[in-house]
């Protein structure tokens, strides 16, 4: 019965990933020279609409220009959340890493840059293959979880790396983040929360029910 369960969480978890691709551009990291693997449910996104129209415009442009500057040279994911753009992925040299830095840092409405790109060779399809998987077991375990609301959270993977986004309480994110330790498959994860208090969640929760 346990592996049974487990079966179903897991394609559950991997059919939400491949059903927000195909859904909202803005939820998934606009990549260069490969892909990496990430999601947030919209179903009651706490970030305004203006943030998510500019995220999306964000990875857009940010995604466009590093291309048009590196063509396939690099591999560069770029995840916008609430204006603050992490970006993941392998680069050959740490000139070209500095350099997809400053090309993200001009782009319109950008707040803030995480750089979690590594100078080395690009990933294999097998170690992207993996983080596919890995993401679809981190989303499933957040679903499961009864007690979070899995569409607060963006999930990106990378080299067995989990990336956590989102606009969450301290409790949601310390939650979030014991949960996601114990997954087979995750060597570490990287917390990018913007933490909220437990009265600007239940404010965001009122006027979405009045609305």
């Amino acid at each position: 019965m346990t592996k049974k369960f487990d079966l179903k969480r897991l394609t559950f978890g991997l059919l939400a990933v491949s059903a927000l691709a195909a859904s909202l551009s803005a939820c998934v990291p606009l990549v260069v020279g490969g892909a990496a693997v990430s999601g947030v449910m919209v179903a009651a996104d706490r970030r305004t609409s203006g943030a998510q129209l500019d995220d999306e415009g964000i990875e857009l442009k940010a995604i466009n220009r590093i291309g048009d500057y590196f063509g396939d040279k690099v591999h560069v994911n770029v995840i916008s959340f609430n204006r603050q753009v992490l970006l993941t992925g392998e680069v050959p040299t740490a000139e070209q890493k500095e350099r997809v830095v400053q090309i993200v840092n001009k782009v319109e409405n950008v707040r803030s840059v995480v750089d979690e790109t590594a100078v080395m060779a690009s990933s294999s399809l097998s170690t992207r293959s993996s983080d596919t998987l890995v993401t679809g077991k981190v989303k499933a375990t957040l679903v499961d979880a009864k007690d979070l609301q899995s569409n607060s959270f963006k999930v990106v993977t990378e080299r067995g790396t989990v990336y956590l986004m989102g606009r969450v309480t301290q409790r949601e994110a310390d939650r979030a983040t014991q949960l996601v330790r114990t997954i087979s498959g995750v060597n570490k994860v990287v917390r990018l929360f913007e933490i909220m208090t437990e009265q600007e969640l239940n404010s965001i929760q009122t006027n979405k029910q009045v609305k």
